[in-house]
């Protein structure tokens, strides 16, 4: 006899309880227990309005939490003894959506408990290449458990399921407005403009050409900035106004952004890298090569701010300076192109 025959014809090597491959002992099923909506109609209808019920429920809270979201103040703070003093919008939304998602989950097991086909079925051990047959039963398999769920028939299930999952994606969408106002021109636009000083930047004090050693570098603002200090987005403001100032020998200058935007060799650049928006400050005065700390590109300040080493994909832009008529720094104009890191809508 082929050792890998078993004695009993079992096809599983049973034999007083244990594989005869294996070793591993064996325990027959048990039989099958019919469940009460398996043998009674009654309660098979009744499953199946407890389902629909939940995930009906479930439609409702996403329509409580748009409500929510859209009545309750953003600032309404509420007291709950032991809990504590809680924010009462941030408590609506999220307990109408983690309902919405429970009850979905819930409609789920529930159907499946109770509806679905509960007898236990045993898997062959066989090769790891199917035949086509094998393929064959696999899809009639599926086909059959399709049905045998009952979702084409169970017209309330299939529906309110439906319903329940086609409102689920809503509160994603909702909450997509907490991103904030869309950008509009809001990135592409800074407070620069025509005769603004330039200011040192903390201590606002304006800046002279002669105020500048060769080879030096200033970091600075625009004096405007002062007006919005106290105000909402300052910060941002701040951020993409902030610029360099460097001099060099006029006859290091290879190029520029545009014509005459220097003043006797001193050149002004934005501060913010063009690859992901870190400050820079690191200067070499030899190379006139400007270098970000963050992923170490690098921009030739003598040449148009061009990248000449690094991820950045854009020159560094460029504020056209002059002197007013004090000999004070000013602004000929605002930058002529976006500052800052690259964003989707830059060409």
């Amino acid at each position: 006899m082929n050792e890998l025959e078993h004695p009993t014809g079992d096809p599983y090597g049973a034999k007083d309880g244990k594989d005869l491959i294996s070793g591993i002992t064996v325990f027959p099923m048990e039989p099958h227990v019919p469940r009460k909506a398996d043998i009674d109609p009654k309660a098979a209808i009744r499953a199946e309005r407890q389902v629909a019920t939940m995930f009906g429920l479930s439609s409702l809270m996403i329509i409580l939490f748009i409500v929510a979201y859209i009545q309750v103040p953003a600032d309404l703070l509420i007291t709950i003894p032991v809990i504590g003093t809680l924010n009462a919008n941030h408590l609506a939304i999220g307990f109408t959506f983690g309902m919405a998602i429970l009850l979905i989950g819930l409609g789920a097991i529930h159907w499946a408990k109770k509806l679905m086909p509960d007898e236990e079925v045993i898997q062959e051990r066989h090769a790891l290449t199917s035949t086509n047959e094998e393929r064959a039963a696999v899809q009639s398999s599926l086909q059959r458990g399709a049905a045998e769920s009952g979702f084409k028939e169970r017209k309330i299930i299939r529906r309110s399921l439906l319903g329940a999952l086609a409102l689920f994606p809503v509160p994603l969408i909702v909450l997509l407005r907490d991103l904030g106002p869309l950008p509009g021109t809001r990135l592409r636009e800074t407070i620069w403009d025509e005769g603004i000083h330039l200011v040192t930047d903390a201590t606002y004090k304006k800046i002279k050409a002669s105020d500048i050693p060769l080879g030096g570098l200033i970091n600075a603002v625009p004096e405007n900035l002062l007006e919005i200090e106290h105000e909402e987005h300052n910060l941002n403001q701040r951020g993409k106004a902030s610029i360099i100032i460097v001099r060099m020998d006029p006859a290091d200058i290879v190029s520029q952004q545009g014509e005459a935007w220097d003043y006797q060799g001193v050149l002004a650049f934005s501060k913010i890298c063009t690859h992901l928006g870190c400050p820079t400050s690191l200067y070499q005065q030899r190379t006139h090569h400007l270098l970000c700390p963050c992923h170490q590109s690098t921009f030739d300040l003598s040449d148009s701010g061009n990248v000449v080493f690094g991820p950045a994909a854009r020159r560094m832009p460029q504020l056209a300076i002059t002197v007013d008529a004090e000999g004070y720094l000013v602004a000929q104009s605002g930058f002529n192109e976006p500052v800052g890191p690259s964003f989707w809508e830059r060409g």
